[in-house]
């Protein structure tokens, strides 16, 4: 019970996260001259990114 405001607070950040790339995503399709595409510069830049933030969800989940 004592962390249940650290889940609500880890649940409003990915929430926000999400919605933060789907504004992006939205606003460059708006332009509708040209399609979205990830290509490779994306990738090396996301999974940095994403990579550490899913170990270290699954380290506090198994250790939890």
């Amino acid at each position: 019970m004592d962390d249940s405001i650290f889940i609500i607070f880890i649940a409003f950040g990915c929430l926000w996260a999400v919605m933060g790339t789907a504004i992006v995503f939205i606003f460059f399709k708006s332009d509708g001259q040209q399609e979205v595409k990830i290509g490779k510069w994306g990738l090396i830049v996301a999974l940095p990114i994403v990579i550490p933030m899913a170990i270290a969800f699954i380290y506090a989940a198994v250790r939890r």
